[in-house]
């Protein structure tokens, strides 16, 4: 690995680290898009850094698996020249599922996420007929809490049933919005002695298919040749940390106060990671080439 300087820079333009790195694992919601629109800067980015060479992995946290995830992408406009390889928190977990063939299984998400599910050998029922929960978020993420959980989640807990959470993320932008994924349901299962496996960032899995994925496309890498872009400190960047990826913080409205300026405060940047002793090697506005 790169050596990481005491303070975290802020830079304006990825380019200048380009050339050190073969592929990229890049975070998709809050750095390709905001959940409506993409960012344009971003996917030029990432277009341009392939144009010279690199592979680019887009690694998102969406309880979906990759496929569903690309057909997202194309609607909203962004273009499948910014990526080689999409992988998923929902391909992993869809992966835990096959492994579980036979098993009733109760879906705490939204409908749109019931697709991951086609072709397994399980059969979906109500909690009280489960003997697993596979949560992919809440079932209305526009109006509902954790808290408005709490009562289901003491029946799942009193009957000792194992949680999968498909996409750790405890939040997300939609738009100007910040809204609750999957990984704020199963922290709160979690605190109440409720058993817990999460499949995305920053959890070894879906950093482990990711590698397996890039190998086929692009040879043998070695970590110390991927750059790991994101905008989410807990799960992003100490996933990367965690596995021993240089990395690199795109700023969002998770962590940071946004304005319609193009700086960044580098104040801001250093207390988000003042508690960490590794640190991203820059930290970015947004992703732009």
């Amino acid at each position: 690995m790169n050596e990481t300087p005491p303070d975290i820079p802020v830079i304006d333009h990825i380019a200048p680290l380009a050339a050190g790195y073969a592929a990229w694992f890049c975070d998709v919601w809050g750095v390709i898009h905001n959940g409506i629109t993409p960012h344009d800067s971003a996917v030029q980015a990432c277009e341009s850094y392939r144009q010279q060479g690199g592979t680019v992995v887009l690694l998102s946290n969406s309880p979906r698996h990759s496929g569903g995830v690309a057909k997202q992408l194309d609607q909203i406009g962004v273009s499948r020249a910014s990526y080689d390889i999409l992988v998923t928190s929902g391909d992993v977990a869809r992966a835990q599922m096959e492994r579980r063939g036979g098993d009733k299984v109760f879906l705490l998400g939204p409908e749109r996420d019931r697709p991951m599910l086609n072709g397994l050998d399980i059969e979906l029922t109500g909690p009280d007929e489960a003997e697993v929960v596979l949560c992919s978020g809440l079932f209305d993420d526009e109006t509902e809490t954790p808290d408005d959980y709490s009562e289901l989640f003491a029946r799942l807990r009193s009957r000792g049933l194992p949680m999968i959470c498909a996409n750790p993320d405890l939040m997300v932008e939609r738009g100007d919005r910040l809204i609750y994924c999957a990984g704020a349901l199963a922290k709160a299962y979690g605190e109440m002695g409720g058993e817990v496996v999460y499949t995305g960032k920053p959890h070894p899995p879906i950093y482990d298919l990711a590698r397996e994925r890039l190998s086929e496309v692009a040879g043998a890498t070695p970590d110390s040749a991927i750059l790991a872009i994101g905008d989410g400190v807990r799960t992003d960047i100490a996933g990367a940390i965690a596995e021993g990826l240089d990395s690199v913080f795109v700023a969002s409205g998770l962590h940071v106060d946004m304005d319609e300026s193009d700086a960044l405060d580098s104040a801001a940047i250093a207390a988000l990671f003042a508690d960490t002793q590794q640190k991203p090697l820059a930290a970015m506005k947004r992703l732009r080439w």
